[in-house]
């Protein structure tokens, strides 16, 4: 029979506090979080004695591409290039089978449960080579994953269907009939990027859906996107429901320009997601000399207000080549090229936890009572000491239940 749960004596970063308390946590046998306070009875609960480890929210991934995880080995990308990478993967698209898909996949949810991961967006391309057969796969893969991973699908028109805008439309359409999450896209690659993109808020507004989109994943800062996204978005209606990722051409603009763009999409409720491994990979190879890092402006936008979120985009394909999983990793990642400072290792966490939660709409996220039980617990010192150096000891709860751990909990007791 299922019983609550307690965590007893554990450092816990309650939501909206800027340091973790010792604190216990009571779990229901239903996996929300019933009370958060110091010394609670242990009546009628089962017990797991924490000794001051952390007990933070997991993580969340809001940018990553499933369907292309682990296909590396099956492709070759010699230059490093985005362009390469897409015809690396186009060629092969054709002949990957639902069961491949779907076992490499899992394979990569299973890698990141295990190092905190929660929540997975997965942008799912929706092509001329691939048709619909990778939303089918993910939405399946939401499903049989449920019990340790929350997925969500963005139909991520890519690649030739950006200047296919009948079809296009018409293919999310049947994505939208068969439940996908979020709607998504690469203007850049259009022929009219103006009208893809408009047709993108079409869509979105006719289903009600949110936008998650890849807005100018390249260097030039004379061929960009961000003002028409913060008009369109202002004059949709949809502040707080459009993401933009990679924006990395914000830093190849003049600094002044790029403020003003910057601020554009402050005032629209536009979000940013930063993508470090795949634009540290990817971007800046044709330079002779002192070759860019390829990230978006990053402190720039954290000051101007904007939301900022880090994820691991891809994880072993010819876009990213490398990739264990671990957000904490992609925080690192975030604060080093990102040119962070000392100070923003806290922020850095908020980045891959409560920052994409919120931009997923996981309204019922964090440590607070009513919320689901989706945790990590971590031998750390502090939040900032975890992004810096990375434990390894964790163990992960979703809706109260241990799904994955690399620490040795102490042994649990029933209290009748």
């Amino acid at each position: 029979m299922a019983r609550d749960l307690i965590l007893r004596g554990g450092r816990v970063l309650r939501a909206g506090a800027s340091q973790p308390e010792f604190l216990d946590v009571r779990i229901g046998a239903e996996g929300r979080v019933l009370a958060i306070a110091p010394q609670l009875s242990g009546e009628g609960a089962e017990l797991i004695a924490l000794d001051g480890r952390l007990v933070l929210p997991g993580l969340v991934d809001i940018h990553q591409h499933l369907d292309k995880s682990r296909t590396r080995g099956l492709l070759s990308n010699p230059q490093g290039t985005l362009d390469g990478a897409i015809a690396a993967y186009r060629a092969i698209a054709p002949n990957i089978t639902r069961d491949e898909m779907i076992m490499r996949a899992r394979d990569t949810v299973e890698a990141c449960s295990a190092y905190g991961t929660v929540a997975i967006r997965s942008h799912t391309n929706i092509d001329p080579q691939s048709g619909l057969r990778g939303i089918e796969t993910m939405l399946a893969l939401r499903e049989s994953c449920a019990d340790r991973m929350r997925i969500q699908v963005v139909g991520h028109v890519t690649s030739d269907a950006t200047s296919m805008l009948p079809e296009s439309e018409a293919w999310l359409q049947e994505a939208i009939a068969l439940g996908i999450d979020a709607i998504g896209g690469v203007p850049a690659y259009s022929s009219q990027p103006l009208a893809f993109l408009t047709m993108l808020f079409d869509v979105a507004e006719r289903s009600g859906l949110p936008l998650d989109l890849h807005i100018d994943e390249h260097l030039d800062g004379g061929r960009v996107l961000f003002d028409a996204l913060a008009d369109l978005t202002r004059e949709r209606g949809m502040a707080g429901r459009v993401v933009a990722g990679h924006c990395s051409a914000l830093s190849a603009m003049p600094r002044d320009q790029a403020l003003r763009s910057i601020e554009r999409l402050h005032e629209a409720g536009v979000a940013v997601v930063t993508l470090p491994a795949a634009n540290l990979f990817l971007q800046g190879r044709a330079a002779d000399r002192l070759a860019p890092r390829g990230l978006t402006r990053v402190r720039e936008l954290l000051e101007a207000g904007v939301p900022v979120a880090a994820a691991s985009d891809n994880i072993e394909d010819a876009f990213v080549p490398t990739g264990s999983g671990d957000l904490l990793e992609i925080a690192r990642w975030t604060v080093l090229a990102g040119h962070l400072g000392l100070n923003d290792l806290r922020r850095a966490f908020d980045m891959v936890s409560s920052t994409p939660a919120s931009l997923m709409g996981l309204d019922d996220f964090g440590l607070r009572e009513g919320a689901r039980a989706d945790l990590l617990i971590a031998r750390a010192a502090s939040v900032e000491d975890l992004v810096a150096a990375g434990t390894l000891a964790r163990t992960v709860l979703m809706g109260g239940r241990i799904v994955a751990s690399s620490d040795a909990i102490a042994s649990t007791a029933w209290i009748p």
